[in-house]
C-alpha cells in the first residue's frame, strides 16, 4: 500500500520492528544489568577499553545499553540514541577484534548491531515513533 511518493507503510513498519527488536535485545540482555549495578551500588569490575577508568567506561555503557536503548525502544531522540549506540559497537567491535583478538564467532553479534544502529541512526526510526509524534507535523503514518 503506497502513501506519497516516497515512503510505504511496509518501511514503517519494518523500521519499527528493527528499532524495537534490537533496542529490546540490547536492554534485556546487557542494559538493565549494567543499570542495575550503578542504582544498586554494586562494585563495579569492567574493562578500559579507552583508557578512561573502568568506572567510567562502564558508566557509558550502562548510558548506551540501558538509557539509549529505551530511547530506541520508544522511538525517542532516536538519531541520538542510534548515534551513541553506533560509538559504543564501534568501541566493543574494535576492542573485540584489535585489543583481544577474537574470532568472527564473537565478533558477529557486536557486527549486527553496529549495523542495525548505523542503519537507523540513517534512516531514522520511521513514522511509527514517538519522534515522529512529538516533533513532526505530520502525526499520523496514513498522510496523503
Amino acid at each position: 500500500m503506497k502513501l506519497n511518493n516516497d515512503s510505504t507503510i511496509g518501511k514503517d513498519i519494518g523500521l519499527l520492528i528493527l528499532r524495537v527488536a534490537f533496542a529490546f535485545a540490547l536492554f534485556y540482555g546487557h542494559g538493565f544489568g549494567k543499570l542495575s549495578v550503578i542504582f544498586g551500588g554494586q562494585e563495579i569490575h569492567f574493562m578500559d577499553p579507552i583508557g578512561i577508568g573502568a568506572k567510567l567506561s562502564f558508566s557509558l555503557a550502562a548510558f548506551a545499553e540501558g538509557i539509549c536503548a529505551i530511547f530506541l525502544l520508544v522511538g525517542l531522540f532516536s538519531r541520538f540514541a542510534s548515534f551513541i549506540l553506533a560509538i559504543n559497537f564501534v568501541v566493543i567491535f574494535w576492542f573485540h577484534a584489535f585489543v583481544a583478538k577474537d574470532g568472527f564467532n564473537v565478533l558477529e553479534l557486536r557486527l549486527l548491531y553496529l549495523c542495525c544502529f548505523l542503519a537507523l541512526l540513517f534512516t531514522g526510526p520511521g513514522r511509527i515513533s514517538l519522534d515522529q509524534l512529538l516533533f513532526s507535523k505530520r502525526k499520523s503514518i496514513f498522510y496523503k
